[in-house]
């Protein structure tokens, strides 16, 4: 990656006690501080087993990184992750995970095959000192968690403030969740995904669950999901999906802070990649809607940042990292006139690093 575009490397595969970072995350602090998030897995590649929620800060816009920091751990050497940070506009940083027991894998857990203190619980976490320390992590999954979903996960990437129209100082978090079986199904098919949002109105402190879109028709089954405030507090929402629909991504709007959604996702056809997740922010000044991922239809390479000029109507190749492997990704605005992008990456496997990548916002807008 040595080009003309500054890029850093917070992570790195092997390295500090762990055998891989995955699954990052990514905000800016209202002092400035770039923080980025990432599981830190132990054993292994695997998303099962001993991982941590780690943390790297930046003081300098992403050019150098911190120590490692571990945010939240599992207390019996279980999975801490599925970061979904927000920073509220009195400069508190919320920060909402799951957790899940050390024997627990996916599979076990969408077929029921888990106690409820092994399977997935949330949680919810506070820094009030730009993230150099963290409250005691607060449960929440009593409130955010139906009693019959199975899986859970928290977006990945940045959660959202809303910060205009009557929804102001809402905290939304997309999230997704699986059904239980019927037939003579086990759980884990892909029509048993389903998405939803967490909402909070009181800064982080209590939480209700918002819309649900989980009809397990096998058209659109919402998987891992991310969202950005558009221009007057309307909510864009985009979500992976392996279904019969169009494409891999399919996406919603929310005109209600996230409460309900005024249509059930629908394929979103224009943004072409293999099936993974992806980011999305509104980038205000020049009001354009990014999206980031790998842009190869049935590989996870070619990272790319795409743009839409009309809201999430139609899509435009704006800036391509590289042809390398790359999976998952998220945006952050890091100043007036530059675009983080936080993302899996490496030379021959997209696991190898998490790379931090400067983009002009001069670059985003139509030539």
């Amino acid at each position: 990656m040595a080009d003309r575009y500054p890029t850093s490397v917070p992570y790195r595969q092997s390295t500090e006690g762990y055998h891989t970072f995955r699954i990052p995350a990514v905000v800016l602090t209202r002092a400035g501080t770039v923080l980025a998030f990432a599981e830190g897995r132990r054993g292994s590649a695997g998303d099962s087993g001993h991982i941590d929620l780690v943390l790297k800060r930046s003081t300098d816009g992403g050019a150098t990184w911190g120590a490692l920091q571990v945010v939240a751990t599992e207390p019996r050497r279980g999975t801490a992750g599925n970061p979904a940070p927000v920073v509220l506009g009195d400069g508190r940083i919320v920060l909402v995970f799951v957790r899940q027991g050390p024997s627990a894998t996916e599979e076990k857990i969408r077929r029921g095959q888990v106690a409820a203190a092994d399977g997935r619980r949330v949680f919810v976490t506070v820094s009030t000192d730009d993230g150099v320390t963290w409250s005691p992590p607060h449960e929440i999954t009593g409130s955010a968690k139906r009693p019959e979903w199975r899986w859970y996960a928290t977006t990945p990437g940045h959660a959202i403030e809303l910060r205009q129209g009557p929804n102001a100082g809402r905290i939304v978090v997309p999230a997704n969740h699986s059904l239980p079986p019927s037939g003579g199904d086990n759980g884990t098919e892909g029509t048993y995904n389903g998405g939803h949002s967490l909402l909070s109105d009181d800064g982080g402190q209590n939480w209700r669950i918002g819309y649900v879109d989980d009809n397990p028709d096998g058209y659109v089954n919402v998987n891992e999901t991310t969202g950005t405030e558009l221009p007057g507090g309307r909510l864009y929402l985009n979500t992976r999906t392996e279904s019969t629909a169009p494409g891999t991504r399919a996406d919603a709007y929310s005109s209600d802070g996230g409460a309900t959604l005024e249509l059930p996702f629908r394929p979103q056809a224009g943004l072409s990649g293999p099936v993974v997740e992806g980011s999305v922010l509104w980038c205000e000044a020049p009001d354009v809607l990014l999206f980031s991922g790998p842009a190869l239809p049935d590989a996870r390479a070619l990272m790319t940042v795409r743009a839409s000029d009309d809201l999430g109507v139609t899509w435009r190749v704006a800036h391509t990292v590289s042809g390398l492997p790359a999976a998952y990704s998220d945006l952050v605005r890091l100043d007036a006139d530059t675009v983080g992008l936080l993302f899996e990456t490496g030379n021959f496997s997209a696991y190898e690093s998490i790379a931090l990548r400067r983009i002009p916002v001069a670059e985003l807008t139509p030539r």
